[in-house]
Formats: structure tokens, sequence, C-alpha cells
């Protein structure tokens, strides 16, 4: 199978692994979310749980870059997938003996979401591994993809079997699902298209301190990728006044429906599905970092857009309507940022550091959102809503207009200049 072959056969075959992965894993989320919820009838037991998702991911994330850099990729990502299962398995064996108790729940989100967090970066580092560079693009889209689609069938598919089947029955099917997605994933060559630079013998002599230090600097040496890591620390940070302030208005302002709630939150998922199916089969982005500009700028927007009811009355189907239409553009937007930007980032950061800098990135990104939604909590609970989101929308759309005023974009893209240049010339003659 020559090269060019190969890497089409990647291209699916980590499309549905990665699909199976990301569909078992919410599947089994929204199950043992609902699961705890009933059991306990406890939000603090849930909201445990969910920091139990993201809290170990967060601070192991420098030291998975390193260790991905460091070893081969391919071992971590069938590694990482062995262990989900057998989390699982774990948990199956408690809850069948003993019942299930929510340390164990507990002790198995810990778990998953270290295996996810060490597969994700192994496969993200490797996707110039795994595909040429024509197809980056691509292979960036159908990941999206499979996540959308995932997160849009999983809670249907999760409440259709949860009356139906018992909870051992839905841990079988994730560890069946998750078995599957390691078969794919042994089937892969994650160095097919890796030219390797690195020193192979000073790498093994590297310290995990040394290594993780050289990551650190050689992301201050480039300084595209500090601007996205200030843009996504900020940005996510303010746009935690969207995450806590959309649900909050819908279901205790505006008095919504849950199943039309839902089906905001639907919308959101298609609008992202959508988008990544478009930039699947349309040519590359020639300018990722200004396309990305004009969607975070957009997604500005739309945060302050979200409290046109509260300040202008609405008829309750105009005002479902309005917030199905604002969610399927911010699903869009999102992907307009994301998969440019990232497809930037896999061609410009040599191949020796992407476990090191995308983890960096990740664990950046993500610093700042708990924070973030402690004080929105608090300020909903003192101050109008409409004014909160106001004002955080104009301090977001500030940020991004400062951290990517032209300058820079034409500093990261200065072929742009050069062709405004060209199309100024045509168009006097």
């Amino acid at each position: 199978m020559n090269k060019l072959k190969k890497a089409t056969y990647h291209l699916w075959t980590f499309t549905i692994s990665k699909l199976i992965a990301s569909f078992g894993s919410q599947v089994y989320s929204f199950a043992i979310s609902f699961y705890i919820l009933q059991a306990t009838g406890s939000a603090k037991s849930f909201a445990l749980n969910l920091i139990c998702n993201i809290l170990p991911r967060t601070l192991a994330a420098p030291f998975a870059g390193y260790i991905v850099d460091k070893y081969p990729r391919k071992r971590i990502a069938i590694i990482s997938q062995i262990a989900t299962t057998l989390a699982i398995g774990g948990l199956l064996i408690v809850s069948i003996t003993s019942g299930l108790s929510l340390t164990a729940i507990y002790i198995t989100s810990c778990i998953l979401s270290l295996t996810s967090m060490f597969s994700s970066v192994a496969f993200t580092s490797s996707i110039t591994g795994l595909v040429d560079e024509a197809r980056i693009q691509k292979a960036m889209s159908l990941n999206q993809m499979s996540i959308s689609f995932a997160a849009i069938a999983s809670p249907a598919v999760g409440g259709l079997l949860y009356g139906v089947i018992s909870m051992p029955l839905f841990l079988i099917f994730y560890m069946a699902a998750s078995s599957v997605a390691i078969i794919l994933d042994t089937t892969m060559n994650f160095t097919l298209f890796v030219t390797q630079k690195a020193d192979t013998f000073e790498k093994a002599k590297e310290s995990m301190w040394q290594g993780m230090k050289a990551g650190v600097s050689y992301l201050k040496l480039q300084p595209m990728l500090m601007t996205i890591i200030w843009i996504a620390l900020l940005v996510n940070f303010l746009f935690s006044a969207y995450q806590v302030g959309y649900s909050f208005i819908l279901i205790e302002k505006l008095k919504m429906l849950s199943q039309h709630f839902g089906f905001t939150e639907g919308a959101f998922a298609v609008g992202m599905l959508l988008l990544s199916i478009y930039l699947s089969v349309r040519k590359e982005i020639k300018f990722p970092l200004l396309v990305s500009k004009r969607g975070i700028i957009l997604m500005g927007v739309l945060m302050g857009s979200t409290t046109l009811p509260l300040l202008f009355k609405m008829s309750y189907n105009i005002m479902f309507g309005y917030y199905i239409l604002l969610q399927f553009v911010l699903g869009v937007c999102i992907v307009f940022v994301n998969t440019p930007t990232q497809v930037m980032m896999q061609k410009q950061i040599a191949d020796e550091f992407k476990g090191r800098v995308f983890s960096l990135v990740e664990t950046v990104a993500m610093a700042l959102s708990p924070l973030g939604m402690v004080i929105y909590g608090f300020l909903y609970d003192v101050f109008p809503a409409e004014w909160i989101l106001l004002l955080s929308s104009g301090l977001f759309v500030s940020v991004v207009l400062t951290l990517l005023r032209p300058s820079v974009i034409r500093r990261v893209h200065p072929e742009l200049a050069a062709e405004k240049v060209v199309k100024k010339n045509a168009e006097a003659f």
C-alpha cells in the first residue's frame, strides 16, 4: 500500500475510531450523570463528578505532553484506550458484585479523564504523521465532525436506553466500543509522514523537567503560538459568562421548557457538524488566523445577542426560534475558529515538540474556565444578567481586536499584504 492510499485509510480509520470512542464516552457520561442525580438527588454529587472529569486532565496535561513527545505515540494511544476499557471493566465488576457506589464512579471518572487526555494529545500530535499535508484540514474537520455527531446522537441514544437496559449492560456496551477503537488504532502507522529530526540519544537522556522546560522555551520563541495562548486564556475566561448565563437566562429568567432548551443545545452541535462536513470537502483556508479572528469576534457579538429577549419583549415561539438560530451560528463559529487554527499549528509546530505544545495550550485554555464559572455564577446572583453579558461581550471583542490587531495578522500572514497590493493594482487597471 503506497503512502497516499495509506493516508486515505488513516483518515477514515482515525475518524471511525474517534466516532466510536466519543459516542461510547458520551453515552456513558449521560448514563452515569443521570444515575448520580437519580440515586442521590444531589447537585453537589453531580458537580463533584464533573470536577473529577476536569481536574485530573488539567493537572496532568503538561506531563502528558512530555510523555507523548518522548515515547511512541501509537503505543500511548493504544495503552490509553486499553486503560479506558479496563477502568470500565473494573466499574462493571463493582456494579455486579456490590452495586455502584459514588466512590467507584468518582475514581473511574478520574481514570477516564486521564486516559482520554493522553489519547487526545497523542492523536492530535500525530495528525501530520498519519496523513499528508494536503489532508490536514480534512483530518481535523472529520475529527470535529465525529465529536459533533456523537454530541447530537448520544443524549438521544442514552435517554432511550437508560430506561430499558441496566447500568451493567451500559458498561458492557462501552467496553465493546472501546475494544473496537483499540483494534482500529493498532492498524495505523503513526509515523508514516514523519521525518525524525530529534536526536533520540539526547532525547532519551533528557529528564522530565528538562523536557517540559524545553517545551516552554520552544513556545516562548513562537510569537504566533504565544498570541494563540493569550487569546485562549482570556477568551475562555470571558466565555464563561455565556456558559453560565445561557442556561440561567433561558431556564430561570425566560422559563423555557426543558425539552425546548434541549433543542437549542442540539442546534449548537448541528452547527458544528455541518460546518465540519463543509470544511472536510473544501480547499484549505488560506489565512487561518484572519478567519479565526472574524469567528471569535462573531462569537462575542452572539454573546451579547443572548440578552435581546430580556431587553425586548418576544413571543415564546419567536424566542425559541431565536435561540435555535443563535446556538446554530455559535456552533458554526466554534468550528471556524478551532479548525483553521489547529491546521496552522499542525503545520508550524516542530513534530518533536507537538505533544508538549498542544498539552500546554490545552492546560492554559482550561486554566481560568473554572474560576470564570465561579465568578460569573456569583455575579449572576447579584447583578442583572443582561448587563453582565453585554459588558463581557464588549470585553471579549476588545481582547480579540487588541491581541489580533492588523499588525499581528500581517506578521503571521505576510502574503495577505502582498495579495492586497496585487488586488489594488489590478483594480487600478
